[in-house]
Parts: structure tokens; C-alpha cells; sequence
């Protein structure tokens, strides 16, 4: 295209708007135009494009042989036959997750809550609604995996009661007591051995602070983090900003990225920390 088009501001927010969402961009190369003018709208040539598309259909396969498990989506916790609790997650990290693993050839097993997302190809599904059931499908299935991730958002607290009939409206306060759920990162972290353990953090401040926090308490190796109130990032967006924080004290801050990107991301440093990790304790085996 013309020079003028393609350094038009609507242009390049469109472009960067792509980007955001995944699709892959070709500049264009610069020379002499139709036109008559001189600058960058030329195609780009041949070789540049079919490297690119080289390169978009690579296939890593650095996770052959890795047994991963992905939790994804909500839990909903009853109070009674037609009232829960639950939060705004839609499962779209963790499946992109989920896919992204496959994809590298794991076998992915994905305990997904109630989201209406369609099961990634060569990926297993466990359909789960409540915590206890989240907790109950991870446990169940916890010994044969390699790596965990955690990336649902289960219930923090459930109803110390469930009725069994429907909460009738009245014009007097109504008081629900809360009892806590079981903390299924915390639980596979205590004895992981030589899993590799990553737990996501949603934030609304301190999100460094809370994270680093998470990742110490919790004995986890990795904690993926992000602000729910900004921009681009949290729930329902196809997009996130997150920051990686990794048990070998390493920070690295994303810019905002389509999710199945991030997923990408994430999948690149669970793999160098396993190196990391996992070489430490061979040297430690070893006396060295």
C-alpha cells in the first residue's frame, strides 16, 4: 500500500490490535511504490514470507513425555437448589493453557468448571462444578503428572450450609455463614517431589507483593499474576498482562498479549525452570 496508508495511525492501531489478538504480521518492505512515492507498503518478498510461515507452523515438542494437569474456569458453591456462589472467570487462560501444552506433546488432562469453550484438541476433560469436586478430580489424578497448573479460579469459601430448599425472600437481613474450602495448590505443592508447580494469582493491588507472598507460601514454583482491573487484562478478554514470578527469584513483566500467548510464555519458563530446578538437584545427587 501507499506509504501514507500504512503509517496512517487507524492503520497501525489495527495492526497492533492484530498483534494483540495472535495473527502474525509481515511488514511490508520498503522501496519504490506504484504510486510513485518511496517508503515502506511494498510485499514483503517471497523469503521473508515463507520464513515467517516456517516459522508460525513450528511445532515445539519440548514437552513429550510430560504428563500436564490444568485446572480451568470457576466452581459454584450452593446455597440452596437455585442459588450459588461463584466469580467471573471464564476459563479462557486455562484452556489456552491447556492447548498450548498439547500442542507441545504433553498429555494434558484439563479439570475445567462450568464454561462454555469447547475442549482443545488431544486434551482430556474432567467436568467439575464445586471446589470439593475440583479438589477431588486433581487428587485423584495428581500421581501420574509432572507438571501442574493451576489456573481456575476455585472458591476461596463455600456456604457452611447448603438448604435443601429454596431461601424464601423476606423484608429481614439474611445472614449466610462461610466456611472455607480446601486450598488444592497448597495441598499438591506440600508433597510435589519433583512436580513442577504453578499457581495463578488475580490481583486487584500490590500485585508483586501478593504474588511473591503466594509463591513462598504456597511452595509453589511459579506464579503467574496479573491485575484484574486493568485494561486488556482479567476476565472475558481474549487478551492479558501478566508478570511471571519463578521460584529461582526471576521476574519477567509481559506486555498485553492475546491469552494464547501468554499461555506460550508461561509454558517457556515452566520449561527453563524445570531445567533450572531439576539440574540443581541432579548436582545436588551428585556431591557436586
Amino acid at each position: 500500500m501507499n506509504v501514507n496508508m500504512w503509517n496512517h495511525a487507524t492503520t497501525q492501531e489495527n495492526v497492533e490490535m492484530l498483534r494483540a489478538r495472535g495473527v502474525k504480521i509481515i511488514d511490508p518492505a520498503e522501496g519504490y511504490l506504484a504510486c510513485g512515492m518511496t517508503g515502506a507498503g511494498r510485499l514483503a518478498g517471497q523469503e521473508d514470507i515463507v520464513a515467517a510461515v516456517r516459522e508460525v507452523l513450528k511445532t515445539q515438542r519440548d514437552l513429550d513425555g510430560e504428563t500436564v494437569l490444568v485446572t480451568a474456569g470457576p466452581t459454584c458453591e450452593d446455597l440452596d437448589p437455585v442459588r450459588y456462589i461463584t466469580n467471573r472467570s471464564s476459563g479462557k487462560m486455562g484452556y489456552a493453557v491447556a492447548e498450548a501444552a498439547a500442542r507441545r506433546g504433553a498429555k494434558v488432562i484439563l479439570v475445567s468448571g462450568p464454561v462454555n469453550l469447547e475442549v482443545p484438541a488431544g486434551v482430556e476433560r474432567i467436568d467439575v462444578r464445586t471446589a470439593k469436586e475440583m479438589h477431588r478430580a486433581v487428587v485423584d489424578r495428581i500421581a501420574n503428572t509432572s507438571i501442574v497448573i493451576f489456573a481456575a479460579a476455585v472458591a476461596d469459601y463455600r456456604p457452611a450450609e447448603q438448604r435443601a430448599e429454596k431461601i424464601k425472600k423476606s423484608d429481614a437481613p439474611l445472614t449466610i455463614s462461610l466456611e472455607p474450602t480446601t486450598d488444592i495448590l497448597t495441598e499438591v505443592a506440600k508433597n510435589k517431589g519433583q512436580k513442577i508447580v504453578v499457581g495463578f494469582a488475580a490481583e486487584t493491588d500490590y500485585v508483586a507483593e501478593n504474588a511473591r507472598k503466594k509463591l513462598s507460601a504456597k511452595n509453589a514454583d511459579l506464579i503467574v499474576a496479573n491485575d484484574v482491573t486493568a485494561e486488556g487484562a482479567g476476565f472475558d478478554h481474549d487478551t492479558n498482562i501478566v508478570t511471571l514470578f519463578s521460584r529461582d527469584g526471576r521476574d519477567l513483566a509481559l506486555p498485553k498479549m492475546s491469552k494464547s500467548e501468554v499461555a506460550q510464555r508461561v509454558l517457556d519458563e515452566i520449561v527453563r525452570l524445570r531445567s533450572v530446578l531439576h539440574g540443581s538437584a541432579a548436582l545436588k545427587r551428585s556431591g557436586v
